[in-house]
């Protein structure tokens, strides 16, 4: 299917949520958090690479969308509304720190595992470097470009999504794609090159 055709669902039961939220109930909000608290976090953590800052950060996003509830347009998919929210404050918060390190003792996000085995011990290692060695290469990249491959090769969303949640175009995407997958291989050796390869075929 064309991606151009495709448009994120809207769920109405989500959208009574919102309407009752803006009535003044909050447990419908709350409805709404519960609902979204994890791909929220999860956006954010994938972005900022800390889990400080992180939950930080998908506590701002939920108090923007609730200060700004008014001005969600029901006809357009509330989760994508979000984290148009998030994603937006975490590259803003890139932005005022261009110097972060990513540590090696983190835990390798799940979507960089080579393997859906059980790995032998040498091989958890190894699986373990190469999730750090990812990490650090994803960090290098500009803070849009990092989002947009984020939410293309973790989240699998589509270039019109991605375009609508970084609040950009459609061809704008694709070339912050293209240049991150070459930024990405001009930066890696030939072993590391062979693991990110799914990622940059993609």
């Amino acid at each position: 299917m064309d991606e151009r055709s495709q448009q994120p669902q809207v769920d109405p039961v989500i959208v009574e949520w919102v309407q009752r939220a803006l009535q003044g109930d909050q447990d419908a909000f709350a409805e709404l958090v519960y609902t979204y608290q994890d791909a929220v976090f999860n956006l954010c953590y994938r972005i900022l690479y800390d889990r400080g800052e992180a939950e930080d950060a998908a506590q701002e996003a939920f108090l923007r969308a609730f200060m700004n509830l008014s001005r969600y347009d029901p006809r357009r998919s509330f989760k994508t509304w979000l984290l148009t929210i998030a994603s937006n404050y975490c590259i803003d918060r890139l932005r005022r720190r261009r110097m972060q390190q990513v540590s090696i003792d983190d835990d390798p996000l799940p979507a960089l595992t080579l393997s859906d085995d059980d790995p032998e011990p040498e091989d958890e290692v190894e699986q373990h470097e190469q999730s750090a060695a990812l990490q650090e290469l994803l960090n290098q990249l500009p803070s849009d470009y990092r989002a947009a491959v984020v939410l293309r090769y973790w989240y699998d969303y589509s270039y019109t999504e991605i375009a609508g949640i970084l609040e950009t175009t459609e061809s704008a995407i694709k070339s912050r794609l293209f240049r991150a997958r070459q930024m990405l291989a001009d930066s890696v050796d030939e072993k590391t090159a062979s693991a990110l390869m799914p990622l940059m075929e993609k």
